[in-house]
């Protein structure tokens, strides 16, 4: 506890101390200047990207090595795709949001609808919920308080200081949360035994490619995955970097880290679940496993990296849709028709930052219903990535080629391909609908709206 106490007074110095008074200038607030460097650029990207962790552990523990192809690899592939082709681009286009890029080549309507699906599909339920879990197992505090609290705290520091404050916290939540698992897997190997020791203690299942669930509950993943090209916390990052090469080393170095870090996790939800085969709530594989293994000092240190990890996810995210939410649907709204070209939006040094902190607020608001409503970070993850992607990921994509799909067909394919994937996730309730996931008719719905505007505007082009 006394740990925790001295990171969450760190959190009260940034937001005290560096910001006294809050940021002003819509460029810094919103991208720092574009002058994040590459160090700070790999550190805020390997920290937003794994605020999951107790989701990882969740898998792990259920499925065993399976997290890794699930969790790991689509997404060092994604990644990869999105540092080789999109990182430098995005950095040359000179705005400051995807509903930007969108607006640029589509239209002010699609950039709304895009915004408003960018919105459910960033708001950090599933972060939330994640802190109020830790929060709870800490203290045995209500789940209700730790979201609230946990939400609260995260959210304050970025209130006042914008990007330029989580890149700040970034830093320090980078090293912790690799110092808590640094910690926390050679312990065990230390005191349970090593590879011999796993395969005699946790079931066979956990141990195969799958982890007993088959084929398509591992494929569907390698789908979601591709949510990393229309991530934008990734593209916030390139925006907001001091060069195009900064973009791309930084996307690379940072797959690098993850691969680490998905070692360390995948290899202490084996010993979670070699250790604690009983474990009534899989997402606290984490904390019950370090309770058990770790001297209380260790424990504590422990504790703060997994705070760290999540705190530093929500922060960005909220972040993230509070922008969505303050510039990318009001203020876009109320903008007049043609100002400033190419994006339809009021020129940087005119923009309001009073709506994005109001959206700030409403997202905190909306993560914590949603987080209180869902209850399973991995269900969170699943769902709304399966409606979000296909509505997001063709128009995206395209849009950066010169050849991109004509204005009218690309609202259609949004709208109809999100409707087709709630609606398949309906009818499953919970389940594949038809034993097919809920992602791939909305990606096949999108696919075939956009065919024919593709091909018109590679014609016209």
């Amino acid at each position: 506890m006394l740990l925790a106490a001295v990171y969450i007074l760190f959190l009260v110095y940034v937001v005290l101390r560096l910001f006294r008074r809050p940021t002003g200038n819509a460029a810094d607030y919103l991208v720092v200047g574009r002058r994040l460097t590459l160090p700070a650029f790999v550190a805020t990207l390997v920290a937003t990207w794994y605020g999951g962790i107790l989701g990882v552990g969740e898998y792990a523990w259920r499925y065993g090595v399976s997290n890794w192809l699930v969790f790991g690899v689509p997404y060092y592939i994604a990644a990869g795709i999105f540092g080789l082709f999109l990182a430098g681009r995005i950095r040359r286009s000179q705005v400051l949001t995807i509903p930007d890029q969108l607006e640029r080549r589509y239209g002010r309507g699609t950039a709304l609808l895009g915004a408003g699906v960018l919105f459910v599909m960033t708001a950090p339920s599933a972060y939330v919920l994640m802190l109020g879990v830790l929060v709870r197992l800490a203290t045995g505090w209500p789940l209700w308080v730790g979201v609230a609290l946990g939400t609260a705290l995260s959210v304050g520091y970025v209130f006042r200081g914008g990007l330029r404050a989580i890149i700040t916290t970034d830093m320090v939540q980078f090293g912790l949360m690799f110092l808590a698992f640094l910690v926390l897997v050679p312990t065990c190997i230390a005191r349970y035994g090593g590879w011999e020791f796993l395969k005699g203690a946790v079931p066979p299942s956990h141990l195969t490619w799958d982890g007993g669930r088959g084929f398509q509950a591992v494929a569907v993943w390698y789908v979601i995955a591709l949510a990393t090209l229309v991530e934008p916390a990734f593209y916030q990052r390139c925006y907001a970097a001091s060069s195009e090469r900064t973009a791309r080393a930084g996307v690379g170095i940072s797959i690098l880290f993850w691969i680490f870090f998905d070692f360390l996790t995948t290899t202490a939800g084996l010993y979670a679940r070699a250790v604690l085969p009983d474990l009534a709530d899989p997402v606290a594989a984490f904390p019950a496993l370090a309770e058990r293994t770790l001297a209380p000092v260790w424990q504590g240190l422990f504790t703060v990296g997994l705070l760290a990890a999540i705190m530093s996810t929500v922060d960005s995210y909220a972040f993230i849709c509070g922008i969505t939410v303050g510039r990318d649907i009001v203020q876009r709204w109320r903008a007049p028709r043609g100002a400033s070209p190419g994006t339809g939006l009021l020129a940087e040094d005119a923009i309001s930052l009073r709506p994005i902190r109001w959206g700030l607020l409403a997202t905190a608001v909306l993560a914590v219903v949603l987080a209180l409503w869902a209850g399973s970070v991995v269900r969170l993850w699943h769902d709304l990535g399966s409606i979000g992607t296909p509505v997001l990921l063709l128009p995206l994509a395209l849009g950066h080629g010169r050849a991109a799909p004509r204005g009218r067909w690309v609202p259609a394919a949004m709208a109809l391909s999100g409707g087709t994937a709630l609606a398949w996730l309906l009818l499953g309730a919970g389940r594949p609908f038809l034993g097919v996931e809920s992602i791939f008719p909305g990606l096949a719905v999108s696919l075939l709206v956009l065919l024919p505007g593709w091909f018109r505007g590679r014609t016209a082009a």
